[in-house]
C-alpha cells in the first residue's frame, strides 16, 4: 500500500463511499492519513461499574445481559440494554443501563454475552445512572480498544460517513503501512491514536511543519522559473509619468508613492515583474495600477485588469475612464455581459474571467484584483507573452503571513490613507437598543440626505440549528420595509441577474434609493460617496478583516460616515471581538487580531494562488512558519 494509491483500494470503500469521501477532499491514501481530529474525547479512564459517578466521562468494560427496541412517548425509537460486569461485592454482578436513540441494528449485533466497552459520561434515566449514546465497540479477550478505553478522536464527517467509520479506515491503513520519514510516521500514527493528548500536541507540531514546508517549497520552485523568464523591459519616462500624476486632482501619499516607485523599477526589468500590491481599502491602489498601466501605455503595450465580478469590472473601467480623460488611452470593459469596444485596438482591457478565454499578443501588464478569488489559472490565458504581473488585495493579510504565503512574489504595501478619508465611527449595537438605532438612522437620513449599506450574511432562512436567529437578506428587507416606510429600499444579493444588481446599485448610485439592503456581495467594488451608513446584522458571524472591508464602503466622501454592528449573541468572545472594531482603525492591526483570534479563516480567502487551505497547520503558527521559512531557504 502507497500513500498515493486511491481510496478504493480499502475494504468497505466502494462508489457510494468514494465520493462521499471526495465531499472531504479524500482521494488518496495520504488524504485519508492526514484528515486529522478537529477534537479530542478522553474515554482513557476505565472504571468498573460499582465504582460509577454520575458526571463522570469513563469508559465501562462488560458483558451486554440484555437489550431491547422501545418506543418513546414522543414516539422515537430507542434501544436500552444492559451491561454488567463482576465488580459487586465479592465479586457479584454490578449493571449499568446503556440507551441508544435510532439504532434498531444494535439489538442484532449486541446480543445477551457480547462483550462490549462503553464510553461517555454517566448520567440519570428514569431516576436510575445511564449511558445515553455512547460511543461502544466489541471486544475480545485481549479488551483491545479503538473507539473506547483511550484518547478518542473526533473527526470532520459527512451526511452517511461517521468519525467512528473514518476512523476505522484510517487504523487499517495504519496497520498495514510504513512511511520512509520515521518522524512523519510516529507523527501520524499519534495524531490519530495517541496515548495522551500530549502525543497530539506533538504530532500536529511535525504535520504542520510539513505542510508549511511543503507550501513554501512550491513557493520557492516557482519563484525560480519566473526568474528565468525573459519578459518586456519597460523604458520608463518619468517626466511624462510625474506630468500624469500632478494633473489627477489629489496628492499621493507617501506610502503610494513608494509602491509606484517599487513597481516602476519593477517594469524596467528584464524579467517579468511578479509583485503583490496589499492596501487597505481605500488606500488608493487603484491610481497606483493606472501609473503602471500609463507607463505600459507608453512603452506601446497594453495592460489588462482582471476583476473577480462584474461590478467592481465596471467600477474599474469607470475610474479609468476618469483618470484618462485628458488621454488617447482607449479603455475597453469586457465582462459575461457587455462588451465595449474590440480587444486588438485597445490600450487597457478591463474584464472579469470572461477575459480568460481570449487570446493576447501585445500586453505588457496583467493587472489582477482579489487574486484569492481566481486560483492559480489567471496568467495562463497569455499564451505569447511573459507579461508584467501586478495583484491587487484589499484583504489585510498580516505583513508576517503575505511575506509568506506569497515569498514567490515581492511584496508592497499600501499603509497610509489618503487624507480626505474621513474617519469612520464604529458602534456596538445591543439588541435592546436596535428600535433606537432605526430611529436614528430615519433620523440621519432626513435630516443630512445619507444613505445606508445594511448587510445580512445570508440570502435566505437557514434551517440549520446554529443559524436559526441568523437574519437572512430577503426575510429582513420584508421587516425593514415596513419599519422605514417612508423610505425607498433595495434589495441585492448573490442569486439575482446580473442585469437586476447593476439596475439596483445604480438606483442606489444615483440617489434613488435611501437603503441598500444586501448580502455582503458588496464588500468589494461598490463605491458610493454619499453612503455614510454600514449596518451589519449578524456581526459577530463575519471575521474581522471582512467587517473591516465592509466598513471601507462607507466614508468614502467628505461626509461623516458611521458603522452600526448588530448582534443577537451576548458571549463575552463575540462581544470582545466585536468591541476591538469600535476602537481599531487600521485592517492591518485587525488582521492581527483576528489571525489570533480565529486562526486565518477568511483573511486568506480561498484559493490563494494555488496554495490551497491549510489542513493541519495555521497561519497563526508564526514560530512554525518562521522555521519552516528558514528549512527551505537552506535546502
Amino acid at each position: 500500500m502507497e500513500l498515493s494509491d486511491s481510496i478504493s483500494i480499502l475494504p468497505f470503500v466502494g462508489p457510494t463511499y468514494e465520493k462521499k469521501l471526495e465531499k472531504l477532499g479524500i482521494l488518496t491514501i495520504s488524504d485519508l492519513l492526514h484528515h486529522i481530529p478537529h477534537r479530542y474525547l478522553d474515554f482513557s479512564k476505565v472504571t468498573k461499574i460499582s465504582d460509577l459517578k454520575i458526571g463522570e466521562i469513563v469508559t465501562v468494560i462488560g458483558t451486554i445481559t440484555s437489550i431491547r427496541n422501545q418506543n418513546t412517548k414522543a414516539g422515537r425509537l430507542m434501544q436500552i440494554g444492559q451491561i454488567e460486569d463482576d465488580s459487586g461485592p465479592r465479586g457479584e454482578a454490578s449493571k449499568i443501563s446503556v440507551a441508544w436513540f435510532s439504532q434498531p441494528f444494535l439489538t442484532r449485533m449486541l446480543y445477551p454475552g457480547t462483550k462490549i466497552a462503553v464510553s461517555g459520561e454517566l448520567s440519570w434515566f428514569n431516576k436510575n445512572p445511564a449511558f445515553f449514546s455512547p460511543q461502544y465497540e466489541k471486544i475480545d479477550d485481549s479488551h483491545e480498544t479503538v473507539h473506547t478505553g483511550k484518547i478518542v478522536g473526533i473527526y470532520p464527517a459527512t451526511a452517511g460517513l461517521s468519525s467512528k467509520w473514518l476512523k476505522a479506515r484510517i487504523k487499517y491503513v495504519i496497520d498495514r503501512i510504513e512511511i520512509e520519514n520515521k518522524l512523519d510516521d510516529s507523527a501520524l500514527r499519534k495524531i490519530h491514536f495517541p496515548k495522551d493528548l500530549e502525543d497530539t500536541v506533538e504530532a500536529r507540531e511535525r504535520l504542520a511543519f510539513n505542510e508549511f514546508v511543503e507550501l513554501l517549497t512550491k513557493a520557492k520552485e516557482r519563484k525560480k522559473k519566473l526568474l528565468k523568464k525573459k519578459g518586456i523591459s519597460l523604458k520608463i519616462d518619468q517626466s511624462k509619468i510625474d506630468n500624469f500624476i500632478n494633473n489627477i486632482g489629489f496628492e499621493l501619499t507617501k506610502s503610494q508613492q513608494k509602491v509606484t516607485s517599487e513597481i516602476l523599477t519593477d517594469l524596467s526589468k528584464k524579467t517579468p515583474m511578479n509583485r503583490l500590491l496589499q492596501g487597505d481599502v481605500g488606500s488608493g491602489k487603484t491610481i497606483v495600477s493606472a501609473i503602471a498601466a500609463y507607463a505600459t501605455y507608453l512603452n506601446g503595450y497594453q495592460t489588462v485588469f482582471l476583476a473577480p465580478t462584474q461590478i467592481l469590472a465596471n467600477q474599474h473601467y469607470e475610474t479609468m475612464k476618469e483618470l484618462f480623460t485628458d488621454q488617447k488611452i482607449r479603455i475597453s470593459l469586457i465582462t459575461g455581459s457587455t462588451v465595449k469596444k474590440e480587444l486588438g485596438v485597445n490600450d487597457i482591457i478591463i474584464g472579469t474571467h470572461a477575459l480568460l478565454n481570449k487570446t493576447f499578443e501585445k500586453v505588457g501588464l496583467l493587472v489582477i484584483d482579489e487574486q484569492h478569488k481566481f486560483g492559480v489559472k489567471q496568467i495562463n490565458f497569455l499564451q505569447k507573452v511573459n507579461p508584467h504581473v501586478l495583484t491587487m488585495t484589499a484583504t489585510p493579510i498580516p505583513r508576517t503571513i503575505a511575506q509568506t504565503l506569497f515569498s514567490d512574489m515581492n511584496l508592497s504595501i499600501i499603509d497610509e490613507l489618503p487624507k480626505n478619508r474621513q474617519k469612520i465611527k464604529t458602534w456596538l449595537v445591543p439588541s435592546e437598543k436596535r428600535d433606537k438605532a432605526y430611529s436614528w438612522i430615519s433620523e440621519q437620513i432626513k435630516n443630512k440626505n445619507s444613505q445606508v449599506f445594511i448587510i445580512c450574511p445570508l440570502v435566505e432562512e437557514s434551517e440549520s440549528e446554529t443559524l436559526k436567529n441568523v437574519r437572512s437578506v430577503k426575510k429582513e428587507f420584508d421587516n425593514l420595509e415596513v419599519i422605514f416606510a417612508k423610505l425607498k429600499l433595495g434589495l441585492l444579493h448573490g442569486k439575482l441577474k446580473e442585469k437586476e444588481k447593476n439596475e439596483v446599485l445604480n438606483k442606489f448610485k444615483n440617489g434613488e434609493l435611501d437603503i441598500l439592503v444586501s448580502t455582503p456581495v458588496v464588500e468589494v467594488g461598490i463605491d458610493i460617496p454619499n453612503a455614510t451608513m454600514m449596518i451589519i446584522e449578524g456581526s459577530d458571524r463575519f471575521g474581522l478583516a471582512q467587517l473591516h472591508q465592509l466598513r471601507g464602503r462607507v466614508g468614502r466622501g467628505t461626509k461623516e460616515s458611521y458603522c452600526l454592528l448588530f448582534t443577537e449573541n451576548d458571549s463575552d468572545k463575540a462581544n470582545n471581538r466585536l468591541t476591538a472594531m469600535t476602537k481599531i482603525e487600521s485592517g492591518f492591526e485587525l488582521a492581527e487580531l483576528d489571525l489570533k483570534l480565529r486562526g486565518a479563516g477568511d483573511v486568506l480567502g480561498t484559493k490563494q494562488s494555488g496554495f490551497g487551505n491549510l489542513k493541519i497547520a495555521n497561519w497563526s503558527d508564526t514560530k512554525l512558519i518562521k522555521l519552516a521559512s528558514e528549512t527551505v531557504a537552506n535546502s
